[in-house]
């Protein structure tokens, strides 16, 4: 009897549905593969990366770390030496100026006063008896002194008479003398007596105590800390130690935001009130000290609580800004770099520095016939600028026509890549200078207030650090010329020719295989 072949038709039916869902698959990745790499090739973009020009706001801070303190804090201690008899006041206690804090046994201080008073008594006795002693002598003197004139004395007697009288009066000031010095080291004693009372010297709370009841004060040649008093912690400050390559940015009235760890999930506010200029060195990192004000009303914040704060520097609401990424690129192509046309921006970024000060100027509320005065100086300043840029395209064509003739490009040439351009300080000042004579007759017909405020706007323009950048069009890198400010790190403020929603490049695609 012969078996059934219906399980072989099953097993070969499974094979074949797995075949056909093996080239299915395929298939699909094949389709995805070819709808890849098709859209790469219709996208102009596909070859770099790019990042838009936006709009927003840029804050500069610097990141330091300090402690908190007191705003004033004051050590209590001791101008005598002697034992501890009582201590009146505990860490954390509030204390009123004048409470008493410790006592010192004052029984060696009493002793001396008791000494004191008894020299005193003896000296006072010594001048009673000097002034009967001068009585005498001088009354001797006088009859003498009558006598004389009779000639019933010889005139030695007078003499000797004046001698005892004057040194009658030398022991009664030598009597005096004694009684002031006696009295005046009693009362040094009597001060010291009162000095074995401690008192608070200010309001304010306890924060640390160093001594115990028996301990013996030795005030020999310092005078021991017995107690630290903080006179106020509504009011407390911040020392942070600001690297000298920020210190030129920190300015008083600065704000400035911290944390602490004690309280991680909230942040805390604060004001520079003073850039110290005691300066430290260690390890060679050079420092300076910045005291932030803190507002600590609500009595949160501790003494000695480490604090990671942010000094903001700088903000700029509502200004241009691009990625860092697109600052630092540079095509690698050199036709790339060049692009389709010049560089935009005109020569050294002259146009665009005028569309910034015409922007400034707009916002210092001028008359009809200032108005007028600076349009006119802006426009021949465009002129001026516009013939420069053509004769240096002209002059970059030439030696563009020449290296090509020569194989290469004529000694001495220079091709400048994307890239920062920084202006040295003549340049800036011949600049400045340029600016300056461009304008002269609109800032003459400025007060002197607004005047300034222009020529400080026109040295900020000269001074500002230039880049190229490349802005993508029709799939190719053009470079543009603009000026940075104000960095966070991540995002530069730009100014120029560009406008929100252009996009920069800020690196190139690697090549598909």
């Amino acid at each position: 009897m012969s078996r059934p072949s219906r399980p072989r038709v099953s097993r070969t039916r499974s094979l074949s549905f797995r075949v056909l869902a093996v080239l299915a698959a395929l298939a699909l990745v094949a389709a995805a593969a070819w709808f890849w790499q098709q859209r790469r090739s219709a996208d102009p973009e596909s070859g770099f990366r790019t990042a838009p020009v936006e709009r927003g706001n840029i804050r500069v801070a610097i990141s330091s770390t300090g402690t908190l303190s007191a705003t004033s804090t004051v050590t209590v201690g001791s101008q005598i030496s002697g034992q501890v008899t009582d201590v009146l006041a505990d860490f954390n206690d509030r204390v009123s100026k004048g409470q008493v804090l410790a006592r010192i046994d004052p029984k060696t201080y009493e002793a001396q006063i008791e000494q004191g008073n008894a020299q005193v008594a003896n000296a006072r006795a010594s001048l009673v008896q000097a002034r009967a002693t001068q009585r005498n002598a001088e009354l001797d003197y006088r009859r003498k002194s009558e006598l004389v004139q009779r000639q019933l004395v010889a005139r030695s007697d007078v003499d000797l008479a004046r001698a005892t009288l004057d040194q009658a009066n030398a022991q009664v000031a030598a009597a005096e003398a004694q009684i002031r010095q006696q009295t005046a080291s009693t009362q040094t004693t009597r001060v010291n007596l009162d000095r074995t009372v401690i008192r608070s010297p200010v309001d304010g709370v306890v924060l640390t105590r160093s001594i115990e009841p028996g301990q013996t004060v030795a005030a020999s040649l310092q005078a021991p800390e017995l107690f630290t008093i903080a006179e106020d912690l509504s009011q407390m400050k911040i020392e942070l130690a600001v690297d000298e390559a920020d210190i030129g940015q920190v300015k008083q009235g600065q704000g400035v935001s911290f944390t602490v760890d004690a309280f991680p999930d909230r942040q805390f506010r604060g004001e520079v009130q003073q850039v110290r200029l005691a300066a430290t060195t260690s390890n060679n990192v050079v420092t300076y000290p910045v005291v932030v004000a803190v507002d600590n009303d609500d009595g949160t914040l501790l003494p000695g609580l480490t604090v990671n704060a942010e000094i903001e520097v700088s903000r700029r609401d509502g200004v241009l800004k691009a990625a860092n990424a697109a600052l630092r690129f540079k095509p690698t192509d050199q036709a790339a770099a060049a692009g389709p046309g010049p560089m935009q921006g005109g020569p050294r970024g002259g146009t665009g520095m005028l569309d910034d000060l015409a922007q400034f100027v707009a916002t210092l509320d001028l008359t009809a016939e200032q108005q007028a005065a600076f349009e006119a100086d802006a426009s021949a300043a465009r002129a001026r600028q516009e013939e420069m840029r053509k004769a240096m395209e002209a002059a970059m064509q030439n030696a563009q026509r020449a290296g090509n003739a020569a194989g290469g490009l004529p000694p001495g040439a220079v091709v400048q890549r994307g890239g920062q351009t920084g202006a040295s300080g003549q340049m800036r000042q011949r600049m400045l200078d340029r600016f300056q004579q461009n304008f002269a007759r609109f800032l003459a017909t400025l007060d002197d207030a607004r005047r300034q405020a222009v020529q400080r706007q026109l040295a900020s323009l000269a001074g500002a650090r230039r880049v190229t950048v490349y802005r993508l069009e029709a799939g190719k890198p053009v470079p543009v010329q603009v000026r940075v400010g104000a960095s966070d790190g991540s995002s530069t403020e730009i100014s120029g020719p560009v406008k929100e929603g252009d996009l920069l490049v800020t690196g190139e695609r690697a090549a598909s295989p």
